[in-house]
């Protein structure tokens, strides 16, 4: 018998490596291009430092025997998954080929999937899953359903551990949504990415409906109705520079510090614009993200969702080199009204910076919780309860800064002192109170108003004096709910000192299995 030698041996390797990794093949591969899509090889190499790419699994085959299956060649089972760079930060990456049987998934496809989520696990690293399918591979049946439940069970005990990050980078149907879904973060690609559960086809035969596949799962749909996109990009090569830029603030997990990067930008540095941002007058709007803009790390804050619930923002950002989450009430929307979309929106926010030591910062200008039929029928009193747990279980540091209203409720859920502030700064505009002044004179003084001569003239006059005795940040000082009355000039000074001390914060709570959040 004679051997073969090693040079013949590795001419195969390379061979049959040549073979795989052009998936589905050249026609293939140039229909994925006509259609403005990158291949699932061309994103990861994208989306990675060059170079560093490790693939695992090239050879895995599918078992199928039926429907043609047993005579059908499927290239690296149509998907790709290894390991990479970012950065020189250690990640996880499988990328679905749809070039190979529209990237449907089967037994040995999902089996790839989750052995690349476990190594991304022990390793304490990040998990990003870059979708394009069209969806369970029928032909597998069954094995095909177990595939996907195997990637949520993984999904669920990664939770909180490592981050995972899903791209939309195509089609996204039927249970393949859900992998997604129980990620942190969610990236669409306008005229790109479609994500339902039932596509317009199902949707017409079921209700009825006419409805396009944009317009019911599209990019903007979801980043600015449903609010499941986090990040929509104008094409993948935006896509991935801001799916880059996110990974600079988050640790690789929940054991490591976020990472520290020296700003440049000095911690004393004056916010002199604030005074002509922010109107003492608490009717007249301002734009909030330009007040977070002068008090962070110049440059520094990367929004999350801006699309979505905008009357509350959301997002990370440096001080002082290092990364905090903010959560901020919006005048220009609803006024800043805490709503069912807003709280579901920041309460997400808050949980993901708690799981990985993120801090939070918090600046408060809220009116109250918006009223109306269709937030009570909508649940915002479950919705708004979200809020209010997220920010009691975090342990995080956590930072408030009101700057003008912070009335009932909804100043409570804004992190309050009472919800476990560590900190409590407000400005001399800040108006503390259970409701707004007018709402307040009219039931305190009632009976006054009813005697008075002129009612319009003594109304008015309570007011003013309810805003001069009532409507001030010290009297919530006096009893220890704000910490600092503090002029808005040295907000950043302050802010940054406070992360500071109270960077190394240990804070424990009671032992038990885990609370019941009010989803």
């Amino acid at each position: 018998m004679r051997y073969k030698r090693i040079e013949e041996l590795v001419q195969e390797l390379k061979e049959k490596n040549d073979v795989l990794t052009l998936g589905g093949g050249k026609k293939a591969i140039e229909k994925q291009h006509q259609s403005g899509k990158r291949t699932a090889r061309e994103r990861i190499e994208m989306f990675l430092d060059s170079g560093s790419f490790e693939e695992v699994d090239l050879f895995v085959e599918h078992r199928a025997e039926r429907f043609g299956m047993k005579e059908k060649a499927v290239p690296a089972d149509g998907v790709v998954t290894g390991f990479g760079t970012v950065d020189g930060r250690a990640v996880f990456v499988y990328s679905q080929d749809f070039t190979v049987m529209g990237g449907s998934l089967g037994e040995m496809h999902a089996k790839k999937i989750c052995k690349i989520m476990d190594m991304a696990l022990k390793v304490g690293a990040p998990i990003i899953g870059i979708n394009d399918s069209g969806g369970a591979r029928i032909q597998e049946g069954i094995d095909s359903l177990s595939g996907y439940g195997q990637i949520f069970w993984r999904n669920t005990q990664a939770s909180g551990v490592i981050p995972q990050i899903a791209v939309i980078a195509g089609p996204c149907a039927g249970g393949a949504v859900y992998s997604p879904a129980l990620m942190d973060f969610i990236f669409m690609v306008e005229g790109m990415s479609k994500m339902f559960v039932t596509g317009p086809q199902v949707v017409k035969a079921a209700t009825g409906e006419e409805v396009s596949a944009e317009e019911l799962g599209g990019a903007a749909t979801h980043a600015t109705r449903s609010g499941v996109a986090h990040f929509t990009a104008r094409n993948e090569e935006e896509c991935f520079a801001d799916l880059r830029r996110l990974l600079t603030y988050l640790p690789s997990n929940n054991a490591e510090e976020p990472p520290f990067v020296e700003s440049g930008d000095p911690m004393d540095r004056e916010n002199r614009a604030l005074l002509e941002i922010v109107s003492p007058n608490p009717n007249k709007p301002y734009d909030m993200k330009k007040v977070i803009q002068e008090i962070v790390d110049q440059g520094s804050f990367f929004e999350v969702q801006k699309d979505f619930a905008r009357n509350i923002i959301v997002g990370f950002a440096r001080m002082g080199g290092h990364v905090v989450g903010v959560v901020a009430n919006q005048p220009y929307h609803l006024a800043g009204c805490l709503d069912i979309d807003s709280a579901d929106k920041a309460s997400r926010f808050i949980r993901f910076c708690d799981c990985f030591g993120i801090p939070l910062l918090t600046l408060v200008d809220v009116p109250g919780f918006l009223p109306g039929t269709n937030q009570e029928f909508g649940g915002i009193i479950r919705h708004g309860a979200k809020m209010l747990y997220a920010y009691s279980e975090a342990t995080v540091p956590k930072i408030t800064v009101i700057v003008r209203k912070a009335y009932g409720g909804a100043y409570l859920a804004m992190c309050s002192r009472d919800l476990g502030a560590d900190l409590v700064l407000a400005w001399p505009t800040a108006e503390i109170a259970v409701m707004g002044a007018e709402g307040a004179v009219a039931i305190i003084f009632r009976q006054e108003l009813e005697k008075a001569l002129d009612p319009e003239v003594e109304r008015e006059k309570l007011i003013d004096q309810y805003r001069r005795e009532f409507y001030n940040p010290y009297q919530a000082a006096k009893r220890g709910y704000v910490d600092q009355v503090i002029d808005p000039v040295v907000t950043r000074l302050k802010v940054v000192r406070a992360l500071e001390v109270f960077w190394s914060k240990r804070e424990g709570r009671r032992g038990k299995k885990h609370g019941n959040f009010p989803v």
